[in-house]
């Protein structure tokens, strides 16, 4: 994978495969594996959305089978690693911070902060309880040191996960700049450049964009923190957004795209 850059170009491409936030719903995520699956073609991308692990029961499990969709996918049609590209969400940012957890000058309250946004369960897939961090926290550097470091090795334990979380990028698009892939938002005052932990976070009314950002058409994203009128959505001729609310809907949703913007399919948990 390139590390090199945060952003990922595509180039030659015939449809672009893009995956919302999975939240580990591992049952939705194998319907719509098995689909692309079927249906993927040589000169076909696949993005991650971001936002494959936390908030569901099956973190680890989850992103195994991300990681093993990728692996056959690469087999089959001999892809580039640049074919298949993962974005960072603010699940992985959060757990990625966790595990600097000993860094933090504030532990108790960062881990508070982190369980009240669904780490907690993919810290648990990976063997951990919730519990025990916590008592941790407040015990010093080295006990929270130790803790990281065992959580590190459980993650080495499963093949690609941790090359997954330090391959993460912050966005994609094609190569002809007409659309733009992201997990949440993209401050539009800004070229894509100069950009800030938005991509993850949010923007200021991003759901409400009517016009094109720079030479891109369309923006595709994976995560939308408010309930949105889905007519509204597809009105919208620029945001494009791969997510449902409440975080309680266990349905996975996915698009087909041209790398001039234009929506071939939308669908989910096929």
């Amino acid at each position: 994978m390139d590390t090199v850059s945060n952003f990922v170009e595509l180039k030659e491409t015939s449809k672009i495969w893009a995956i919302g936030s999975i939240h580990s719903n591992l049952k939705s995520f194998s319907a719509i594996k098995k689909y692309i699956l079927n249906h993927f073609k040589n000169s076909d991308k696949l993005i991650f959305l971001g936002n494959v692990i936390g908030l569901g029961n099956n973190s680890k499990e989850t992103l195994s089978s991300v990681i093993d969709l990728r692996f056959k996918l690469m087999s089959k049609f001999k892809l580039k690693p640049d074919s298949i590209v993962f974005l960072r969400g603010a699940q992985e940012e959060m757990f990625s911070k966790l595990l600097q957890l000993q860094l933090a000058p504030n532990p108790i309250e960062i881990l508070e902060w982190m369980f009240e946004h669904g780490v907690n369960k993919t810290i648990e897939s990976y063997g951990f309880s919730e519990n025990e961090i916590k008592s941790l926290a407040s015990t010093g550097t080295i006990n929270i040191s130790k803790w990281t470091s065992s959580l590190n090795k459980s993650i080495q334990n499963n093949p690609g996960h941790t090359e997954y979380f330090l391959n993460l990028k912050h966005a994609a698009y094609s190569h002809t700049k007409k659309i733009l892939f992201v997990n949440r938002g993209v401050d539009i005052t800004r070229p894509l450049s100069a950009q800030n932990d938005c991509f993850w976070w949010g923007f200021q009314n991003f759901s409400r964009i009517q016009n094109p950002y720079n030479t891109f058409l369309r923006i595709v994203r994976g995560y939308e923190s408010e309930h949105i009128d889905q007519s509204q959505n597809s009105k919208n001729n620029v945001v494009c957004t791969l997510f449902k609310q409440p975080l309680s809907n266990k349905n996975v949703l996915c698009g087909i795209f041209t790398e001039n913007g234009e929506i071939l399919d939308l669908f989910e948990n096929y």
